[in-house]
């Protein structure tokens, strides 16, 4: 009998201080694989919206308590799917204490600062269900690719991002980073397909086929970010996303075993109201 796929077979395995005799690949994870799928498209998305329901019942649980704080980092390559997934997953989520990111490059202010700086200020308060749409981890991504820095800044860089990830946890904030894992070829496919359509022509940046010419250095760069930086308090999980359907399903059911492990509860009833009518 095979074994039945779980979530937990696919996050990146934990740092250890550099002391791994074999450094995380990213490309040893298929990213045509369904592990999580239903059997077909629309068991898929029937599966999504029974996930989405529950979500939207412990986001609601969530924001009432005011208490704990939840950050879903969604990291990829272009046309990764990053808008699609937000979209799906949380169709069905009342967006009351739900907030979305999307961190573009860094304004000349921002620039102006350390690089965690912006990413700080955006960070889940408590009640908020947070996503960030890329995040902190294209400042150490971009520059590497483009050897704006050097190892040993690179090196410091991880460092300050497990140490800022572990002063969120410290203060309450549970981290779920994804990356969305497409292969080159499907890149080629879904680029081609907003250079065909006029009405998605608005999605399209000439940088990104500077970007695509540099595929093998981005994957290595993400390996090596994705092994230095995932940690028992925010790991990182490779999400299967050739198929857009089951990427959704996918980063769907972990978010849901996230708040589950959360045990919500709405907050105890107040007393000052038992018998108090309205007129």
């Amino acid at each position: 009998m095979a074994k039945k796929p779980d979530l937990d077979d696919f996050r990146v395995p934990f740092f250890d201080g550099g002391k791994k005799l074999k450094p995380f690949d990213l490309t040893s994870v298929d990213c045509s694989a369904k592990p999580f799928s239903m059997g077909s498209k629309d068991l898929d998305r029937m599966r999504l919206s029974e996930v989405g329901a529950a979500l939207d019942e412990l986001q609601e649980k969530l924001h009432a308590q005011r208490r704990q704080r939840v950050l879903l980092v969604l990291q990829g390559m272009d046309t990764s799917g990053k808008d699609g997934t937000i979209r799906a997953v949380f169709h069905e989520v009342d967006p009351l204490g739900l907030r979305i990111v999307p961190f573009k490059a860094p304004s000349e202010r921002e620039a102006a600062h350390d690089f965690l700086w912006r990413i700080h200020a955006q960070a889940p308060m408590a009640g908020e269900l947070c996503i960030f749409n890329r995040s902190h981890y294209e400042d150490v991504l971009v520059p590497r690719v483009l050897k704006l820095i050097d190892e040993d800044e690179c090196e410091r860089r991880y460092r300050h991002i497990r140490e800022f990830e572990a002063l969120l946890a410290d203060s309450g904030t549970t981290i779920v980073k994804c990356f969305l894992h497409i292969s080159k070829d499907e890149q080629r496919a879904r680029l081609q397909a907003r250079i065909d359509d006029p009405t998605k022509h608005w999605k399209f940046d000439a940088s990104d086929l500077e970007a695509r010419k540099q595929w093998d250095d981005y994957q290595q760069a993400y390996s090596v970010a994705l092994g230095a930086t995932s940690t028992e308090y925010a790991p990182w999980y490779i999400i299967p996303g050739n198929s857009k359907t089951h990427r959704n399903v996918m980063v769907a059911e972990l978010l849901l075993r996230t708040l589950q492990a959360l045990k919500l509860e709405f907050p105890p009833a107040k007393e000052s109201l038992k018998g108090i009518k309205v007129e």
